[in-house]
């Protein structure tokens, strides 16, 4: 019958350490469509299955990168907080389990003798007493009964868990950070490089129109309009070197500062091997792949459990606490089984009165959640919204690429055509200054536009939530 009794009571405390009183995690609604808009047509890998070694093809930009991931100073602050989330996990986590210290000490006692005889006269004899003791205690600990303290330790998983998914966030943002200044400082090299050989040739063309004004062969209507037309270079090539200067410092920090040594060479922008192709999948897809859908998910996990832990406050709490050990005025006896001491206590607390705090607290960790549900929300509508426009950005950057460089070739034609017709005192040299701020200024966009375009492929790359093992 006692064997029985230990039975059904050992069951009765399974039953109840199994309590918990979280509310079951359900996805919230997602309103976004089955499908990106506009329909992308299948090709390629995913992103998540391309990592970012293999998906960039300018060995310069991969360096950059590397360089980055290895020693920006913000990605080293994201990964001492993972740390800092994963001791703070530990911490919790090992309240659900007891905690036993084991002390040792010893003390000697001398005291005159009448004070163990109070009857005997007084003298100067005295007596000498030892004592030894060796415990093992266990400090209070809670039975967690209705899953308190499992609750606050899955809070705590899941927000380390968060912290993990927004370090990959950081990454795959700092790799298009890189990319992104890597490219305007590409574009701004060569455009750099087409408005210096504009602004050799003006120059030349300036010397020309002075000839020909000495000589009395034009008016000084052209050669002022030649002398513009250098300086409309050379004020754009400084506006350009400036800006490109600017976007190489910001990209030293990115990196973690200058980079030492010969960078290895880099490919042109118009170079069609920049990246791979990439097949953009479903929107469903994002769920599993962005790290910051991810992220938001996990913590509207926490707050799933912290209402759990809230609504445990509610029973009562059982602690217990005991020790074990052994005492024994002489050394040599200390471990014989008579020397043996234990105890073993309970507390059990239970709510009375709180003036509403614990529902003041309950009602705080639910607000919480719905805040959460209505992030999680607003994060996969976000990366639903990034994928479509740089799926819209992909075809149509395309499409303006190749108009503009059939554009760039009929105001390469025009400008020729232009120079010949002022040769041959058909039209005004004005004809010809606009044909040739026409050219450059094509040519100029033209080049933006490639930057533009490939910085739209990492943009895609980065929302498709791209894989960051090499």
């Amino acid at each position: 019958m006692r064997k029985r009794r230990v039975l059904l009571l050992t069951a009765a405390c399974c039953a109840l350490a199994a309590c918990n009183h979280a509310p079951t995690y359900q996805q919230p609604e997602l309103l976004v469509a089955e499908r990106f808009d506009p329909v992308d047509a299948p090709g390629g890998q995913r992103a998540t299955e391309i990592g970012w070694e293999r998906f960039f093809g300018d060995l310069q930009l991969k360096f950059l990168i590397a360089s980055a991931l290895a020693n920006n100073r913000d990605l080293t602050a994201s990964v001492a907080r993972i740390e800092q989330a994963r001791a703070q996990y530990r911490i919790q986590d090992a309240a659900r389990l007891p905690q036993v210290n084991a002390s040792a000490g010893a003390s000697r006692t001398q005291a005159p003798l009448s004070q163990l005889e109070p009857e005997l006269p007084p003298n100067d004899a005295t007596f000498i007493f030892n004592q030894y003791n060796v415990q093992a205690v266990m400090a209070s600990y809670e039975l967690d009964f209705w899953g308190r303290v499992a609750n606050l330790s899955e809070a705590a998983r899941r927000r380390y868990l968060a912290t993990v998914e927004g370090d990959r966030a950081f990454r795959l943002s700092l790799i298009a950070s890189v990319a992104a200044a890597y490219y305007t400082i590409r574009a701004g090299e060569e455009g750099i490089e087409l408005a210096e050989h504009t602004v050799a040739a003006r120059q030349y063309a300036l010397e020309i129109a002075k000839l020909r004004l000495d000589a009395g062969v034009t008016s000084s209507v052209d050669y002022d309009q030649a002398a513009i037309l250098v300086t409309q270079a050379q004020t754009q090539l400084a506006e350009l070197q400036r800006l490109t200067e600017q976007r190489r410092a910001q990209l030293n920090v990115l990196v973690g500062g200058p980079v030492q040594g010969q960078l290895p060479t880099a490919r042109a922008i118009e170079d069609p091997g920049q990246f791979a192709s990439l097949d953009a999948g479903l929107p469903s897809d994002l769920l599993t792949n962005r790290p910051d859908v991810l992220q938001a998910e996990q913590q509207l996990r926490a707050s799933n459990a912290d209402i759990g832990a809230a609504r445990a406050a509610y029973f009562p709490r059982i602690a217990l606490t005991g020790n074990f050990g052994y005492a024994s005025p002489e050394l040599g006896d200390l471990f014989k089984s008579g020397s043996q001491a234990w105890s073993v206590g309970g507390l059990i607390s239970l709510p009375i009165f709180d003036a509403g705090l614990r529902q003041a607290q309950l009602g705080v960790a639910q607000a919480r959640r719905d805040e959460l549900v209505a992030v999680y929300q607003r994060t996969v509508q976000t990366a639903f919204s990034e994928v479509s426009e740089a799926l819209i950005g992909r075809r149509r950057y395309q499409e303006q690429i190749v108009a503009q460089e059939a554009a760039v070739k009929s105001q390469r034609r025009l400008a020729e055509v232009a120079e010949l017709r002022y040769e041959n005192g058909i039209s005004i040299y004005l004809e010809v200054v606009d044909a040739r701020r026409n050219l450059f200024s094509a040519e100029q966009q033209l080049i933006q536009l490639r930057a533009t375009a490939l910085q739209n492929g990492v943009a895609l790359y980065v929302a498709l939530g791209g894989g960051l093992q090499p």
